[in-house]
C-alpha cells in the first residue's frame, strides 16, 4: 500500500558526511498526507534507537549523540524526509531505517518502516 524507501547510506571515514534520503511512496490518491517522520538506527545486538525526528511543521528533535553534527529536514511536496549527517564517527556505524505516521486518504492513520540503509563509518 504505502512503501518508504530509503537512500544515501555507504561507506565514509570518519569525519565525512551522507545525507540519508526517505521517499513514501504509495498508489495514487493513497497517501493524504504524513504527519511525523523520523530516522532510527539500529546495530547487530542492539535495541532500535531513535536519531532525529522531525513534525510535519518541520519541528526537529535529535538524540543527545548527533545534536550538533546530523539535521532532519523534510519536503513536504515529495513525501520526502532527509538526514543530512557531518563530521561522521566510527559509532555511527548502523542500519538506519525510516519512520512515517502515514495519513491515508480513507482517513486512517498507519505506521510505516523502511527497509533500511546501511552507514559504515571507518577510522
Amino acid at each position: 500500500q504505502v512503501q518508504l524507501v530509503e537512500s544515501g547510506g555507504g561507506l565514509v571515514t570518519a569525519g565525512g558526511s551522507l545525507r540519508l534520503s526517505c521517499v513514501a511512496s504509495g498508489a495514487s490518491g493513497s497517501i493524504f498526507s504524513i504527519n511525523d517522520m523520523a530516522w532510527y538506527r539500529q546495530v547487530p545486538g542492539k535495541q532500535r534507537e531513535l536519531v532525529a525526528g522531525i513534525s510535519r511543521g518541520g519541528s526537529p528533535n535529535y538524540v543527545d549523540s548527533v545534536k550538533g553534527r546530523f539535521t532532519i529536514s523534510r519536503d513536504n511536496a515529495k513525501n520526502t524526509v532527509y538526514l543530512q549527517m557531518n563530521s561522521l564517527k566510527p559509532e555511527d556505524t548502523a542500519v538506519y531505517y525510516c519512520y512515517a505516521d502515514v495519513i491515508t486518504t480513507m482517513g486512517f492513520i498507519k505506521q510505516y518502516w523502511g527497509r533500511g540503509t546501511q552507514v559504515t563509518v571507518t577510522s
